[in-house]
């Protein structure tokens, strides 16, 4: 089975990681999220993952939270999407885009189209 869990070496937290992959990062949309990437060659696969929702489209920091909860299960449930893929240092910027609160079906299949994007 699967490590199925989202430790914190697999989140994006340094502030110079951050601004390299919004500086340098490419970038795409799959409703209602938009990415960033920034890909290394690397001897094994990882990734590190960083999730925002911003207060411009949801003004209630509980609603923020949920969000950002189900953007976080999404992506800790279908990582293993990302292993089957070349090895290479990943990091990316999972970035809710929408102003109404949506459920996590949607959320999940977003995120799984991204990361399928991702692999190839």
């Amino acid at each position: 089975m699967a490590d199925l869990k989202l430790p914190k070496s697999e989140k994006l937290h340094s502030f110079g990681a951050i601004r390299r992959l919004f500086t340098e990062g490419r970038g795409g949309f799959v409703y209602p999220l938009r990415y960033v990437v920034y890909a290394e060659a690397a001897d094994e696969m990882q990734a590190e993952i960083l999730f925002s929702t911003p207060k411009k489209f949801l003004k209630r920091a509980n609603k923020r939270n949920k969000i950002r909860r189900r953007m976080r299960e999404a992506y800790r449930l279908n990582k293993q999407l990302l292993a089957e893929s070349q090895p290479r240092h990943l990091q990316v910027a999972l970035i809710y885009s929408s102003k109404e609160s949506l459920d996590y079906k949607t959320i999940e299949n977003a995120t799984k189209r991204i990361l399928e994007k991702l692999c190839e």
